[in-house]
C-alpha cells in the first residue's frame, strides 16, 4: 500500500470516528479531539480558534497589535487577539526546539515563501508526539482559482535555493491572475509596490487533493518526521492534523 493511501484509509477511519459525534466536520471540533496543553497560533488576528478548555493558547503575530490595527484598518482593534509572542512564524526563530504540545496555523502556510522550511520549523519547537494544527484554502473556492497549482518541485527548489529565487514570480502571477492588471507597464508597476510594502500575497496554492500528496511525499525527509492523523476538506478550506514522530515508517 502506498504512503498516500495509507493516509487516506487513516483518515477514512477519523472520519468515521467523528460523525459518531456529528454530521459534519469543522475547526472547532477537530480542536476539541487533538488540542491540549500548551500551544500557539500564529496570525489569528481576529479570528483565533477556539480550543477546548484543557488547551491554552498564545497568540504569535510578526507585527505588534497596534501595527497590526494600521496593517489591516478594516478589522475592528477591539476583535483583534493580542500579541504574547512577536516572531517570524516561518522561522519561530525565538522559540527553543521541543516545546509545545501543539500549534495552530490557519491559512499561514500559503502565505510562507517557503512552505517546507516553515514546515520545518513549526515541527521543530512541537514536542515529540505535539500536534501541528493546518487549516488551507482550496485555491478552486477562492480568489486564487485561476493560478496555476504551486508544484513540488517548486516548493523543493524554494527550500533548497531559498524562496528569492520565485519571490519575483510570484508577485508577477498574483497580480495578472488575481488583481487582473492589463498592460505591461502597469503590471510591473504595481508588482514593484507589493513588493516595496512587502505585501503578504498567497505565495503558494493547492486544491485539497494536491495538498495531500504533498505531505505525503515530504513526510519522510530530514527534519519532517511527522504522521497524519487527519486529512478533511471542510467548505472552501482544508484541514490537517499532523503528530510529530520520532521516525520514519518505511
Amino acid at each position: 500500500m502506498s504512503c498516500l493511501a495509507r493516509i487516506v484509509k487513516k483518515t477514512a477511519f477519523a472520519l468515521r470516528k467523528l460523525k459518531k459525534y456529528t454530521s459534519g466536520i469543522n475547526r472547532e471540533f477537530v480542536a476539541q479531539l487533538y488540542l491540549r496543553g500548551e500551544g500557539i497560533e500564529i496570525g489569528a488576528l481576529q479570528n483565533p480558534l477556539h480550543v477546548p478548555p484543557n488547551a491554552r493558547v498564545r497568540y504569535l503575530d510578526r507585527l505588534p497589535a497596534k501595527e497590526l490595527q494600521r496593517q489591516y484598518p478594516d478589522i475592528k482593534p477591539a476583535s483583534l487577539v493580542p500579541v504574547d509572542l512577536m516572531d517570524d512564524g516561518e522561522t519561530l526563530a525565538k522559540i527553543p526546539p521541543g516545546q509545545l504540545d501543539f500549534l495552530i496555523a490557519n491559512h499561514f502556510i500559503e502565505h510562507c515563501q517557503n512552505p517546507i522550511g516553515a514546515l520545518r520549523n513549526m515541527l521543530r519547537v512541537l514536542k515529540m508526539g505535539g500536534v501541528l494544527y493546518l487549516a488551507v484554502p482550496d485555491k478552486r473556492h477562492t480568489f486564487d482559482r485561476d493560478r496555476p497549482l504551486t508544484t513540488l518541485e517548486h516548493l523543493w527548489r524554494d527550500d533548497r535555493e531559498g524562496p528569492q529565487v520565485s519571490r519575483y514570480e510570484h508577485y508577477v502571477e498574483f497580480a495578472s491572475l488575481v488583481n487582473h492588471m492589463q498592460g505591461q507597464d502597469a503590471l510591473q508597476q504595481h508588482v514593484a509596490r507589493l513588493m516595496e510594502q512587502g505585501y503578504s500575497i498567497h505565495f503558494h496554492v493547492w486544491t485539497a487533493s494536491t495538498f495531500f500528496e504533498w505531505l505525503a511525499r515530504i513526510r519522510k525527509s530530514p527534519g519532517l518526521g511527522f504522521e497524519v492523523e487527519l486529512l478533511a476538506q471542510s467548505d472552501m478550506e482544508i484541514l490537517a492534523v499532523l503528530r510529530k514522530s520520532a521516525i520514519n515508517e518505511e
